[in-house]
């Protein structure tokens, strides 16, 4: 599959505007580095949204989701560096979800990336999972303007830590699918489409939204420990 672990951490917040040039380059030089050196961690990729909606998604692909409350990872967030505390309280609207990865397919990561935020009505849990996993998404990286595909499901609640007490209490994640590729187009056109509201209204999802966005930066963890 292309994603390199089999749990992930999405992140979606805005900034305030006076502080996005000096919050890039933080998360670029000391956040996304020092988040790649705790064991687990593979890779973390920063994208920034084109349709005007929540500015930035953060994707971190982990080994397992035993990763994301490991003792490692959360002696980072109750110890902020002095650079993070700083910067902290220029968020605004954090949702932070920590995910099983249901399905990955296709190969590869695009420049382009269509998220789409949803939960799932009770009771039709394992409906809409078969009906994503075995008669969506596996056929969408093979389309022209695609190259990959995924599925995640929330499987943690984020515990309270003093980097979240800095800027705020965070939203979760209940289900999320995040398509990539390499035309723009082509992803706004599943939002018309296989994966509309109406779509995924119809397989027994709720809460529906979407939101397209443009790859900011990448690092791994070997790039990293090198």
């Amino acid at each position: 599959m292309p994603l390199l672990g089999k749990a992930v951490m999405l992140l979606s917040f805005d900034i305030v505007e006076d502080a996005i040039p000096a919050h890039d380059d933080w998360h670029t030089h000391e956040h996304l580095p020092e988040r790649l050196s705790i064991p687990g961690f593979l890779r973390g990729t920063r994208w920034v949204s084109v349709d005007g909606k929540t500015r930035y998604f953060v994707m971190y692909e982990v080994d397992r989701i035993a990763t994301l409350q490991s003792e490692g990872y959360l002696e980072r967030l109750n110890n902020p560096s002095p650079w993070t505390t700083q910067l902290m309280p220029s968020y605004r609207g954090m949702t932070r979800g920590l995910c099983s990865v249901s399905g990955s397919f296709g190969m590869g990561l695009g420049q382009a990336g269509l998220l789409l935020r949803f939960k799932p009505e009770t009771g039709l849990e394992s409906s809409l999972r078969a009906r994503l996993l075995n008669d969506i998404l596996p056929e969408l990286p093979s389309r022209d303007g695609l190259g990959s595909a995924h599925l995640f499901e929330g499987a943690l609640a984020p515990l309270m830590t003093n980097e979240q007490r800095i800027r705020g209490a965070d939203a979760g994640v209940d289900w999320a699918l995040f398509v990539t590729g390499y035309s723009e187009g082509a992803l706004a056109r599943l939002v018309n489409g296989d994966l509309s509201r109406a779509k995924i209204e119809e397989h027994g999802g709720t809460a529906v939204s979407h939101a397209m966005y443009r790859m900011h930066y990448m690092l791994t963890d070997r790039e990293v420990s090198a």
